[in-house]
């Protein structure tokens, strides 16, 4: 029996199971989470493979909590928990999860521990123990899972996922100084504006009355050609009214203002 057949007599039943393809969950499969590393040959650019995962479960479809790596059944269980860790760190994830159809071995970054289970956790327990370690309330957790803006037709991709789960986390849990440190080119006008949406969403305020906020948005643009692609990306949150002001000039920084 090879990985495909594994995976999908063995592993995905086990998952089923368990209440990871039951609505919010979801169980996402083979995963290109990485475009792949550009070199050059030559005066040829070619694009490596991109790193792909077999399974990543998804708590809600923004919030994904854990992979898996699958390998062939008769494998050792744990061959495949170093590429499974690999991509769980790369993920921002807690729970690296490698099996072989018939057993499964969890390695749990909460604790640093390692460990063979005889079935998978599920949504629920998986969620409670990340929020027990990170000391999430009931009413942060909830905010947290809010969703995403996808109206765009865009997802964010992975990197600008981790950090808007982060920053969001943070602002509900009350901390007051947040930097988020992202390249040229990666999408921080989207990074900011997803976190404008879902704090908008939960209906988060400092008074901590049932309203939503109202966020004023400083975008500082390097160049004046970025002011219209960073108008773009704002206008969703402009036409739902919850910015109360998107203030766009060709500045030589890039910074992010919330007010209440």
């Amino acid at each position: 029996m090879n990985e495909a057949d594994t995976c999908r007599t063995l592993v995905v039943p086990k998952l089923q199971a368990a209440g990871w393809d039951r609505e919010p969950a979801r169980i996402s499969e083979q995963v290109t989470f990485t475009d792949g590393r550009i070199f050059v040959v030559g005066q040829t650019a070619r694009r490596r493979p991109g790193k792909r995962a077999d399974f990543i479960l998804r708590y809600r479809p923004d919030m994904p909590l854990a992979v898996v790596e699958a390998k062939p059944k008769g494998s050792p269980v744990g061959e495949g928990m170093q590429q499974s860790k690999q991509y769980a760190e790369i993920l921002g994830l807690k729970f690296a999860y490698s099996t072989n159809g018939d057993e499964i071995a969890e390695f749990d970054y909460l604790t640093g521990k390692e460990r063979i289970l005889a079935a998978y956790p599920t949504p629920e327990v998986l969620w409670a123990r990340l929020c027990k370690a990170g000391k999430i309330s009931p009413q942060a957790a909830e905010g947290l899972l809010t969703p995403a803006y996808h109206l765009s037709g865009k997802s964010p991709r992975y990197y600008q996922e981790i950090a808007i789960n982060r920053a969001v986390e943070s602002v509900l849990q009350g901390k007051r100084r947040i930097l988020l440190t992202m390249a040229t080119g990666t999408g921080k006008t989207v990074v900011a504006f997803q976190i404008c949406w879902k704090l908008a969403q939960a209906r988060w305020n400092r008074e901590g009355a049932y309203r939503r906020p109202r966020i004023a948005t400083l975008l500082r643009c390097q160049r004046a050609q970025l002011n219209q692609r960073a108008s773009n990306t704002v206008a969703a949150a402009k036409s739902g009214g919850i910015v109360g002001a998107v203030l766009i000039g060709a500045l030589e920084a890039g910074k992010y203002l919330f007010g209440k």
